[in-house]
């Protein structure tokens, strides 16, 4: 015996109230749902504060490096060590010759001139030996500081007699510039008169190279920038332009 179930009959009131239920309204507007934030509001600053607070420990520390490469020197000279290479000089902007030399075992002598052939206009003996001088060379970074105390006004910056030296930072000792040449200064200079840049050995008296080693010498272009009558710097221009090789500085600077 087969039994046929009924099927219901729809009611459309019904109907119509659950499509008027499930469906949205087409006058009201569907509220926009907010991604839950997996943090509460108190969490998410406080690891925001700490992670600015160890970004700024790791700038100050980098900056501190930075800080460690310069000379620790007093005054102006500080100053300009610090600044660095200005893009534009000051007041004046122009190449002149420097020269380096000394004897492997003796002291630096520095020698500055308009053009090798020309007298130089400021020649001192540094208390810096020379292999000191080569190994900090080597180094890629040498900044060279002269600080007069003097308290005259009247002679120019380059004409001062006494200099505190400084040499990446340390303090090495005092020079006094000398009015008349050394034999040694006049022997560089006589053998240089042609070389506009170089570095290399030359030729001595056979008494002094058994005594104090070669005479070694470093010839190259600065860039002058003169910042004001009490402040000048030098800056070594590696020949082609190259960014690659050592750089050198040499700052002068008289306290007032």
């Amino acid at each position: 015996m087969i039994l046929y179930t009924p099927t219901p009959k729809s009611d459309p009131n019904r109907d119509t109230y659950r499509q008027h239920k499930l469906m949205p309204s087409s006058q009201g507007t569907t509220p926009k749902r907010t991604p839950s934030n997996p943090c509460p509001p108190m969490e998410t600053h406080g690891v925001m504060s700490l992670l600015r607070q160890m970004s700024s420990d790791k700038r100050s520390k980098s900056l501190f490096g930075m800080f460690k490469l310069f000379p620790q020197l007093s005054s102006g000279c500080k100053m300009a060590t610090l600044l660095g290479r200005p893009r534009k000089a000051l007041l004046t902007n122009k190449a002149t010759i420097g020269t380096l030399f000394g004897y492997r075992k003796g002291r630096l002598s520095l020698a500055i001139q308009e053009d090798p052939r020309c007298v130089p206009m400021f020649v001192i003996e540094l208390p810096i030996l020379t292999s000191a001088f080569h190994k900090e060379m080597a180094t890629g970074l040498v900044r060279i500081a002269l600080e007069s105390e003097t308290k005259t006004s009247k002679k120019k910056l380059l004409e001062e007699f006494v200099w505190a030296v400084y040499c990446n930072g340390r303090k090495t000792g005092y020079s006094i510039r000398r009015k008349v040449r050394s034999e040694d200064e006049l022997h560089v200079m006589q053998h240089l008169r042609g070389v506009s840049m170089g570095a290399g050995v030359l030729p001595c008296p056979s008494e002094k190279e058994s005594a104090d080693g070669e005479l070694t010498y470093m010839r190259a272009r600065f860039e002058r920038v003169v910042g004001s009558k009490d402040s000048e710097a030098l800056y070594m221009i590696n020949p082609g332009g190259c960014t690659d090789g050592p750089e050198l500085s040499i700052f002068f600077v008289r306290v007032q």
